[in-house]
């Protein structure tokens, strides 16, 4: 099992080229369900995440291919099953985008309850019901949802999720596109990844009206298109290089970053003492003072988003002052936070809030990561420790990081990838 040995405590200096958005790139993949004809993807990252949805899409006999280092085409001209199994499908909770595609198309659907990251419920309830009202009959049985529009194709309706649900959004999305008649999507997801998907499937031929806020309005088409589409710069990475220069001190410009959907993060970065210039995709970030600490709630989009929580945490346990974080997204979500103390993080938990008190210097020591984020954390905090932090079980990072111990080494840090 591979693992990150950092030997902490030098600046950053120099230039991050920002990968695509995974956030964005594992939904668009399964819009190519939606069509026989080919989707040309660009700006594809490199994960653990895109190998397993084009895994699971390949099982169904759409046709996956990666024909540049950041280039895929998805073609669902051939698709000879309906069904996502459960060996691929435990190992991350995104394939359950698969269900909204493929009942919109061929009327049925069989998909594994999805599996992941262990921080949250993240309960598939709301998609469930979303389907029901466009006329799905759903059954959920050994695991599976079996999902079959009777009258072979999903009929337009009024949907109210009782929640905020990014995944939920884009599956109702997806499956409404081909819908008969209008769909209202209501308390939609504004994330900029779903406006992404959004701007991919009015490419593929979908009338889709409301895009980025939280009513979208789906006028059903017969049948979708072939198209081309760039994913977005994927924010949660910009942001996380960020927190590395913030923690470590040091000055970097990310290329290829999308500031205009970063704005709670930058705000909170500039709030701790990191200097931010933006110029076009340019984020010229510079630290030369001691980071301020800086308190926050995660909340859904365009508040702070959860995704980096963990790393801005990492900052404020080596900030001068007193942080309190509040988690309102997920309710396990600072298991972390037990690995950073070993590293001689001050960090207390009373429920949803973690109260950080900074010191003046971690010491480096073997951790081991729980989640994608908490991955993230541990590598800014071994960043910024003295000594030498091993990051175990980087799997996890592996899932939403492209090639991350890389483009860290090429801006001075000390870190390499050991496999084992």
């Amino acid at each position: 099992m591979d693992k990150l040995v950092i030997t902490g405590g030098k600046p950053l200096k120099g230039d991050i080229t920002i990968s695509g958005a995974k956030n964005s790139a594992l939904p668009i993949l399964c819009a190519g369900l939606l069509s026989a004809e080919p989707i040309l993807l660009s700006n594809v990252p490199h994960l653990a995440d895109i190998r397993t949805l084009s895994k699971i899409l390949q099982g169904t006999g759409c046709k996956v291919a990666r024909r540049a280092d950041d280039v895929l085409t998805v073609q669902g001209d051939d698709i000879h099953t309906k069904e996502a199994a459960y060996e691929l499908v435990k190992t991350m909770r995104a394939s359950i985008l698969v269900l909204g595609p493929l009942l919109a198309r061929f009327g049925k659907a069989k998909v594994s309850l999805p599996g992941g990251c262990a921080i949250g419920q993240r309960p598939v309830d709301q998609h469930i019901k979303g389907l029901q009202a466009l006329g799905a009959e759903i059954t959920v049985d050994e695991g599976y949802i079996y999902a079959v529009a009777p009258k072979g194709r999903l009929q337009g309706a009024s949907v109210r999720t009782d929640m905020i649900t990014v995944t939920g959004t884009e599956n109702l999305l997806m499956a409404a596109t081909l819908a008969v008649g209008e769909t209202i999507l209501e308390n939609a997801a504004r994330e900029p990844e779903v406006t992404d998907l959004a701007n991919l499937l009015v490419s593929m031929g979908a009338k889709i009206s409301g895009i980025g806020t939280d009513r979208l309005v789906i006028q059903g088409v017969d049948a979708l298109h072939g198209a081309c589409h760039a994913v977005m710069p994927d924010r949660i990475e910009a942001g996380t290089f960020l927190c590395a220069v913030a923690a470590t001190g040091g000055e970097i410009t990310l290329r290829n970053a999308d500031a205009a959907s970063m704005g709670a993060t930058l705000d909170k970065l500039r709030e701790c003492g990191l200097m931010i210039t933006v110029d076009g995709t340019n984020i010229h970030a510079k630290m030369d003072v001691m980071p301020k600490a800086v308190s926050f709630q995660t909340r859904e989009y365009p508040s702070f988003a959860t995704d980096m929580q963990a790393q801005v945490m990492a900052v404020n346990v080596v900030a001068a002052g007193v942080a309190t974080i509040s988690e309102h997204i997920f309710e396990n979500r600072f298991m972390h936070v037990q690995e950073m103390r070993r590293l001689g993080a001050d960090i207390t938990i009373d429920g949803h809030t973690a109260v950080v008190r900074g010191v003046k210097q971690l010491k480096g020591a073997p951790v081991m990561a729980t989640d994608l984020r908490a991955s993230a954390s541990l590598v800014i905090a071994g960043l910024a420790a003295q000594g030498k932090t091993t990051v175990e079980r980087i799997y996890h990072l592996d899932r939403g990081y492209d090639r991350m111990e890389e483009k860290l080494r090429a801006v001075g840090a000390d870190i390499v990838r050991v496999k084992e």
